[in-house]
């Protein structure tokens, strides 16, 4: 390639304002409401019609429709998905109460990443043309444009605040930009083309030795305030302090040409470089080289995102978790130093030794990062940070860190699974951002985390120091809530009453009678006892909750058939537990159950055919309880069983007032909830036992215990 400029930024007609102004993710403090108004306005309309411009790159139809690779969904839904998680937020804030497409809005929301209980058949989905999704993200985009211009705005915007929620979205789309750019280079080449909007770079040249750079032993301090004045996803607040021992970096990121000696040494094909799940990986896939190189006659190639070039030596090469990690383990041996990657709390310490600082809105970036200079990678050596390249920007940089959670760590209510089902020792973080890296990813406190064999545009530096320190571990579950469930599920018997949900399973089997028991739905499973009990019997069981966070304590123990949790003892003590599957079922029922996320109010048209359906303490914290009521026979066979239970605990933070199935006056007469049902069930059901009382303990503290009656009544589907 000839050496160039870098290619310039974005500049279709549609941002080429907000490309000139270098638009950064907002503060969100301050004391002018309408300054700031206008700021976040433009902010959101330029995240916008850029992600919509990165698919113009896309110029047959079929990359939208045939999956770029098996694990993610079709380019599709990610066209479609950030607009529907901007109408589901909205629903949950408060801010809008009609939805634009329900239709969409279910399909659309969930199956982002490769989490066991995400439903990636496709034949399951009709998805809709890409005409009718620009026409339903247009229509988004009008009501989220009349909110931000409408909608009471007070300063700072925190926590609490509906218009963290907008803020939410638009970080959320920066997002999938980038992912959706990295499915984009792994689509057929053929089903894509160049734009000027996303011209890679021109620059390459020889690729630079290289060294090593003395980082001297300091301290750091992680973590955001809750009162932070930029937005932040939930995994960057709470604190952590460390200290950090001396140890040498890479000046430079690993270039193409520095990999390449790995795969001329056979680094490939010697298992000895590999990690067991890195080697499981390799054999899988039967990589002989990186992802993005071709082979071809004259050499190798590079794959960027909408063409083939030259191989490009001295950009960075990109890689997974278990490439970078097995090169570490080549390089320790060629050299005999105990070379690896760098811990999170080393990237710091390297990062504050640079000297980097926060990008600032007006400016270009002397990084390759937030689509400031190109569409691609660049040479090594050409953004320096003090006495490195590349702290930031180009590609990711993985460490060795697992991501965990800090001390004070709490989840934001409107987005209860951003982070949570990540803290499995299977994820880690990376560093730095890359090329398309925008909004909050840029930030000194973003933490991302991808599974080890994911790629995005990744790479590592490397780094000579002592062995690592034991890790930060979120083996044990210690969000309070997960932990009481698990209890509540998984736990000891409390006051003599039997385990709740093993006692509703076995109501609802013998319920059934001399029917059928092929499939089962567990609605609002939880952490899913009830389903594996019911698969006791049932060919077939679904275990659905809206709450991934909840969902993964199951899966947990489906998959690895052991699940630990910590519970309070008194104050600040705490009691550590670890439950077996094997305690109550075997891996053959186990094996009958899948767990999905879902909005009982919304469910996916695919939850059909069900002999059985359990709802469990459900009702009374749906936000409309009628629109799951009236239309659950939908999802049943002629005949089959509807069991519902409750302690009709209705409160207005779950559920406004007049949605309340019962426990309110009606024209200045008592409702009871049991009458409502009967009213909204009448229809499609006959009520054939109960009401019937089931006690059930909620263990808090050792010394502290919610004792609650849920009232069970039990329906036949008749007409």
């Amino acid at each position: 390639m000839a050496s160039m400029q870098p290619a310039a930024s974005v500049d279709s007609e549609n941002l080429e304002t907000a490309t000139a102004q270098y638009l950064r993710t907002p503060q969100l403090s301050g004391n002018d409401v309408d300054a700031k108004r206008q700021e976040i306005l433009a902010y959101f309309n330029a995240t916008w019609e850029r992600y919509e411009a990165l698919f113009d790159t896309i110029k047959d139809d079929r990359a939208f429709f045939e999956k770029a690779i098996p694990l993610r969904h079709p380019l599709i839904f990610y066209f479609g998905h950030t607009a529907t998680f901007f109408v589901n937020k909205l629903v949950l804030a408060g801010l809008i109460d009609t939805r634009v497409n329900p239709d969409f809005e279910s399909m659309f929301a969930i199956g982002v990443d490769e989490m066991s209980w995400d439903d990636l058949d496709e034949a399951h989905y009709d998805w809709p043309t890409v005409a009718e999704v620009k026409t339903y993200r247009s229509q988004v985009k009008a009501v989220i444009n009349h909110l931000i211009q409408t909608i009471p705005l007070s300063l700072p915007i925190h926590w609490e605040s509906p218009w963290w929620t907008i803020m939410m979205g638009i970080e959320h789309e920066q997002i999938h930009l980038e992912t959706s750019s990295v499915l984009i280079r792994q689509q057929h080449l053929e089903w894509l083309q160049p734009q000027e909007a996303w011209a890679p770079c021109q620059e390459s040249g020889q690729a630079p030795v290289n060294n090593y750079v003395s980082i001297p032993a300091g301290e750091v301090t992680l973590g955001k305030s809750y009162d932070d004045d930029y937005y932040g996803w939930d995994n960057e607040y709470g604190e952590h302090h460390a200290k950090v021992n001396a140890f040498q970096a890479s000046r430079y990121i690993v270039s193409n040409q520095e990999f390449l000696e790995f795969v001329q040494a056979g680094g490939y094909s010697e298992h000895q470089y590999w990690e067991e799940e890195g080697l499981e990986w390799l054999k899988y896939t039967q990589a002989t080289h990186p992802t993005f190189w071709i082979q071809s006659d004259e050499g190798f190639q590079l794959r960027l995102m909408t063409e083939v070039v030259a191989m490009p030596w001295d950009w960075p090469v990109d890689v997974n978790y278990h490439e970078a990690k097995a090169f570490c383990n080549w390089m320790a041996k060629e050299t005999g130093e105990s070379v690896r990657l760098p811990t999170e709390d080393e990237w710091y310490r390297i990062y504050d030794h640079a000297g980097v600082e926060e990008l600032v809105t007006g400016e270009a970036a002397n990084a390759n990062l937030h689509l400031d200079h190109a569409a691609s990678s660049c040479p090594v050596n050409r953004y320096q940070h003090g006495e490195l390249y590349d702290v930031v920007g180009n590609v990711w940089q993985w460490t060795e860190t697992a991501i965990y959670p800090f001390d004070e760590f709490k989840v934001h209510p409107f987005y209860d699974d951003f982070t949570m089902p990540t803290f499995d020792g299977r994820h880690h973080l990376f560093k730095g951002g890359s090329w398309v890296s925008s909004g909050n990813e840029t930030r000194r406190s973003a933490r991302y985390a991808f599974r080890k064999h994911f790629f995005q545009h990744a790479g590592f530096r490397y780094v000579i120091a002592g062995e690592l320190d034991e890790q930060a571990s979120s083996n044990y579950e210690t969000d309070k809530m997960l932990s009481e469930y698990a209890e509540f599920h998984y736990g000891d018997q409390y006051f003599d009453v039997e385990n709740f949900p093993t006692a509703l399973a076995n109501i609802a089997i013998n319920a059934m009678g001399d029917q059928t028991m092929g499939r089962a739905l567990d609605i609002g499973c939880a952490v899913g006892r009830s389903s594996f009990e019911l698969a006791k019997q049932f060919d077939h069981v679904t275990g659905i909750d809206f709450s991934a966070r909840l969902i993964n304590l199951g899966v947990q123990l489906q998959r690895h058939g052991v699940i630990r949790y910590s519970i309070v003892d008194e104050g600040e003590l705490a009691l550590y537990k670890e439950r077996h599957l094997a305690n109550f079922a075997d891996q053959a029922v186990a094996d009958k159950v899948e767990f999905m996320q879902g909005d009982a109010c919304n469910l996916k048209p695919v939850y059909q055919d069900y002999d059985l359906v359990l709802a469990a303490n459900l009702i009374d914290r749906l936000y409309e309880p009628a629109l799951f009521l009236k239309t659950i026979h939908e999802r049943m066979n002629k005949g089959g069983v509807l069991m519902i239970t409750s302690p009709y605990t209705w409160l207005e933070e779950h559920t406004n007032k007049e949605n309340w199935v019962g426990g309110r006056k009606v024209d200045g007469e008592n409702v009871s909830t049991l009458e409502g049902l009967k009213r909204m069930l009448s229809d499609h059901f006959e009520m054939i036992d109960g009401p019937i009382a089931v006690p059930f303990v909620i263990r808090e503290t050792s010394r502290k215990f919610q004792h609650t009656l849920s009232e069970v009544t039990i329906w036949r589907y008749t007409k």
